[in-house]
């Protein structure tokens, strides 16, 4: 069973940058995603990336956010770049048993970290 553990979360001003990581304890080598939730909201899909390195992201981020992942390293990475306070959130990687990733369906990912927060302000 995988374990993920996040980091990088913290505070930063409105076009502000962060860099999150989320270490597996097993294999990388399979479709992973970043989710984030806000206060009062449901979680949502922020970008994802199959097992060869395709990725996908949400309107709302494109061009502002990078997913990428070192499997020799077993990390997956969220960079994150002019910030905005609707960025506040806690963010969560998750992992699933399959290369493939289609969507961003919460059931689909049966392993997910603990969240590491990230709040913007204006």
């Amino acid at each position: 069973q995988a374990q993920l553990v996040e980091s990088g979360g913290g505070s930063v001003q409105a076009g502000g940058s962060l860099k999150l990581s989320c270490v597996v304890s097993t294999d990388a080598n399979y479709c992973m995603a970043w989710f984030r939730q806000a206060s009062g909201k449901e979680r949502e899909g922020v970008a994802r990336i199959n097992r060869w390195g395709g990725t996908s992201y949400v309107d709302s981020v494109k061009g502002r956010f990078t997913i990428s992942k070192d499997n020799a390293k077993n990390t997956l990475y969220l960079e994150m770049n002019s910030l905005k306070p609707e960025d506040t959130a806690t963010y969560y990687c998750a992992t699933r048993s399959s290369g493939w990733c289609y969507t961003y369906n919460l059931s689909d990912f049966p392993y997910w970290g603990q969240g590491t927060q990230v709040t913007v302000s204006s």
